[in-house]
């Protein structure tokens, strides 16, 4: 059951509700990302283009670090882009725990195109299949495929295979976009005072966005090569019971492809980090 997906639908309400939550936010983020503090974008314009322009039916989807709660949709509000275009916004993949835990809590972030995403529910889960539908409407989804916070300045994560399972299933393979960010860690650092939060964003810190260029993922390849490599492998690993995939990948090809993919991405993601150091230094 997809929780209050009537929400999210474009015509709730005439879409009334999700461009007021879009300006209300929006403002919010020009706020904290331009007047609290400073933020500063590399390659701005590959971003616009592939929000605004990319061809009709073709998805995009951007996958970054994950450094506090505040990343989404904070890390839009940088200036020149349209934060508050309901319409351009992206559709996010948010924690159910966090982001609905209750009615209200629910209903905002549905408004606000967040799909919600059991942690541990697995890449089969109900939420992902309404990610995958967003995606085969030709759609704009951010995912967080670390799966979870780092503050820490470390190489990026093992990524979970969730991201990595929405390319391989999407009937029109999706623009994969890098973007790696700092400061926002600072912005909301996760043991403020207390162990806990802060109440409000802090401010006067420095907010730095490198946007990468699309990645290549030539998936007719990489599932073929992912049969071959199930079938010359062990195939007693623990099994989850996943169904097979449109075009036939059994358990092992999906482990396999699914792999694959995500270290591709995972690399990409992390030699933008290790240029961004540079460039912060």
């Amino acid at each position: 059951m997809r929780i209050m997906e009537w929400a999210a639908r474009r015509d709730h309400l005439r879409g009334v509700p999700r461009k007021m939550i879009f300006m209300a936010v929006g403002a919010f983020t020009k706020a904290v990302a331009n007047l609290l503090n400073t933020t500063t974008v590399d390659n701005l314009e590959t971003l616009l283009r592939l929000v605004r322009h990319r061809p009709p039916g073709v998805p995009l989807l951007t996958v970054s670090n994950h450094m506090s709660t505040l990343d989404d949709p904070v890390m839009w509000g940088f200036k020149g882009f349209p934060t508050s275009d309901a319409e351009l916004g992206r559709w996010v993949l948010a924690a159910e725990d966090i982001c609905f835990k209750n009615p209200v809590y629910s209903y905002c972030f549905r408004l606000g195109k967040c799909i919600p995403i059991t942690r541990g529910g697995g890449i089969y889960q109900e939420h992902m299949n309404e990610a995958l539908d967003r995606l085969t409407d030709g759609a704009w989804v951010h995912t967080f495929p670390e799966g979870k916070v780092y503050q820490e300045d470390a190489p990026i994560r093992r990524l979970k295979w969730g991201t990595a399972s929405l390319i391989a299933r999407a009937p029109v393979t999706p623009i994969v976009l890098p973007i790696v960010h700092r400061g926002f860690e600072k912005v909301m650092p996760e043991s403020y005072m207390f162990g806990r939060r802060p109440p409000f964003p802090l401010c006067n810190k420095d907010i730095r966005i490198y946007i990468g260029e699309p990645i290549t993922l030539d998936i007719p390849k990489l599932k073929q090569e992912a049969v071959e490599m199930s079938m010359s492998r062990d195939s007693s690993f623990s099994k989850c019971g996943w169904p097979k995939t449109m075009c036939g990948l059994d358990e092992g090809a999906q482990r396999c492809l699914y792999t694959t993919i995500s270290d591709q991405i995972r690399g990409v993601m992390e030699r933008l980090r290790s240029r961004s150091s540079l460039k912060s230094s």
